[in-house]
């Protein structure tokens, strides 16, 4: 069973992501704030991270910089969730270290396929639905 790490700080997002997710068969671990996203990636070692860019604590781009620059993180693949879907945000999450981008309102079977994805290619190699 995939294990993913959801770093969200919003209680409907993450309670609604959690339980589709665990009905698909993922185990799903959660933090609430970008530190804690960090060090749960650190502990659990999850094969992918989905991750809100608006975090508490510190923002997802900071947790992405930090989980790519750590070598027993560097190789997770990480999913941007976030509301930022203007031209270009795409872009600066990628730059962060996101290997996949994902704009929020969540579409939950391209999220799915999103996943799947990130967890056949090799690390680092970015891509993904636009």
């Amino acid at each position: 069973m995939a294990k993913l790490l959801l770093v969200e700080d919003h209680e409907e997002i993450w309670d609604f992501l959690s339980r589709r997710l665990k009905r698909r068969g993922f185990e799903v671990v959660l933090a609430f704030d970008g530190r804690q996203g960090v060090e749960m990636a650190r502990s659990e070692r999850p094969d992918v991270i989905l991750l809100d860019m608006n975090l508490p604590v510190i923002d997802g781009w900071t947790a992405a910089r930090e989980l790519k620059a750590g070598g027993e993180t560097a190789a997770i693949p990480i999913i941007a969730l976030t509301a930022h879907a203007m031209s270009g945000d795409r872009e600066k999450t990628l730059q962060a270290g996101c290997d996949d981008y994902h704009p929020k309102p969540v579409d939950f079977s391209r999220l799915l396929t999103q996943i799947d994805s990130a967890m056949q290619r090799p690390a680092g190699t970015g891509g993904g639905a636009p």
